[in-house]
């Protein structure tokens, strides 16, 4: 269907509404993320990596099948070019069904799952947590659409109850001694509170029905990028699967850990954009060149805050664990180091990603998912039994730098992507970030560890200050850019 191209007053809305969707997002996230640390490092602290290492077993399962729940059908109501109430109780209702039969299959799989990795106590936990897959699929359209109106302001009171209310109970459980139980029901908790407040909030009614005209279109939409997304699971968690499978739960606390940590950068940096991205694109698809721009121009300020956030967690990875989470965490910084560099490649991969799927490049984004995967198990595998944890972390940040960087890179300028321009928007940020770095090893050798921490948040916050004020005039040109709004 056939964009129509609305009045310069309507395309300057539709810019201040995704501008303002993006604040809330990057709101949302930075006050989930670091309004939970204290109480992550609490229950860290309180459960020990044991009991971390069962809740993950049970917690790698459940991101297993939300990675493909509901077949992707939901993210057809972000593109979707005309009024999405035609399709919204379609996309509803057969979300709801594929996710009942996925909690089902969980239900069942859920021993023999935990027993593949290392630790048959877990099959309780699995069982319970398959009910947020059937509240994921329940809620998929409400979040879809709160997505494609830009109302990220209400996306926000929705999951900051989802993580506090989670939190609450998990640290109220753990201190009364439940365990890694603590973690489950808190997570349950959370997403129930979360998913009523979702339907709440949806700016279509909620219905059910199926449409006979639209399941097909919708399945064909949503397939392949539920079969990619499943393959961008098994990337993502090859390594955890790996290391539970073949250490045990001990270990894959350690290694859990520090893969939550190197996740911050994309938490904080890349997840906000990505709530406003797709619908981004997908607005200015009738004009390529804009197109364009736009993501070299969302590239820039990109880099200059993520590579050096993901440089100073790497430098500092030995101070930083055993001051906040304890001398019994230190294990875990090997393998931190290593998940910081690949952070920084997420982050530019998720970008590409979301563009080339408003590109309709799905073919193109599937086979570089199979390629990474099918290099990377072989790489973790022996990773892993060369030197534990760390070669695991050590195998999924080269296969990313020399087999899939150069892969999206390629994609890219097949599509039209100046590459010398990508590295050129990128130069700045990678030689401010290299020479922290140098820096930042350096400082750690003469300062003690709190000296350390307390010299690379200041370096590190003087870095990403001085790349945003050279970024100054791509930040003002995406306040104002106009994206072509699609009624």
């Amino acid at each position: 269907m056939r964009a129509r191209r609305n009045s310069p007053d309507a395309e300057a809305q539709a810019a201040g509404r995704a501008s303002t969707a993006f604040a809330w997002s990057f709101t949302n996230t930075v006050v989930a993320r670091f309004g939970t640390l204290a109480i992550g490092v609490a229950l860290a602290r309180l459960l020990g990596p044991e009991e971390f290492g069962t809740f993950a077993v049970a917690f790698i399962a459940l991101l297993a099948v939300l990675s493909f729940n509901e077949l992707g059908v939901s993210l057809a109501i972000v593109r979707w070019t005309d009024d999405p109430r035609a399709i919204a109780p379609t996309v509803t209702s057969v979300s709801l069904l594929m996710s009942a039969v996925i909690t089902a299959g969980m239900l069942l799989a859920a021993g023999p799952f935990a027993a593949a990795m290392g630790d048959p106590d877990a099959a309780g936990m699995v069982q319970a947590l398959s009910l947020c897959v059937l509240l994921n699929g329940a809620v998929a359209t409400p979040a879809a659409l709160l997505q494609r109106y830009f109302r990220q302001d209400r996306r926000m009171i929705s999951d900051q109850v989802n993580v506090w209310v989670g939190a609450a109970v998990s640290l109220g459980l753990a201190v009364s001694g439940a365990g890694a139980w603590s973690l489950v029901i808190g997570r349950l908790a959370g997403a129930l509170t979360s998913g009523v407040l979702l339907v709440a909030y949806s700016p279509l009614p909620y219905r059910l029905g199926i449409d006979r005209r639209y399941v097909r279109p919708l399945l064909r939409f949503g397939a392949p990028l539920a079969g990619a997304s499943l393959i961008v699971f098994a990337i993502g968690f090859v390594d955890q699967l790996a290391v539970g499978h073949l250490l045990g739960p001990v270990v894959l606390g350690y290694y859990v850990l520090a893969f939550n940590l190197s996740s911050w950068p994309v938490s904080i940096f890349s997840q906000p954009l990505r709530s406003v991205a797709p619908a981004m694109f997908a607005r200015l698809q009738h004009d390529p060149a804009a197109m364009t721009a736009t993501f070299h121009h969302l590239l820039r300020p990109l880099a200059a805050v993520a590579l050096p956030s993901c440089m100073v967690l790497a430098a500092t990875a030995p101070d930083l664990i055993r001051f906040v989470y304890g001398p019994e965490w230190a294990p875990a910084a090997t393998a931190l180091r290593w998940l910081c560099l690949l952070a920084a490649l997420r982050i530019f991969f998720e970008l590409t990603y979301d563009y080339l799927v408003v590109l309709r490049r799905s073919r193109s984004i599937l086979a570089i998912q199979l390629v990474w995967l099918v290099v990377l198990v072989p790489a973790v595998i022996a990773g892993v039994e060369l030197t534990g944890a760390g070669g695991a972390a050590l195998a999924v940040a080269a296969v990313a730098a020399v087999v899939v960087l150069p892969l999206y890179l390629r994609t890219l300028a097949e599509v039209g992507i100046d590459l010398r321009a990508v590295w050129r928007h990128s130069a700045w940020a990678l030689t401010a970030t290299t020479v922290l770095g140098i820096v930042l090893v350096a400082t750690s050798v003469v300062l003690g560890t709190f000296l350390t921490l307390a010299a690379a948040g200041l370096l590190g916050a003087a870095v990403v200050g001085a790349l945003l004020w050279h970024e100054r005039s791509t930040l003002a040109i995406l306040r104002s850019r106009p994206t072509a709004a699609i009624s």
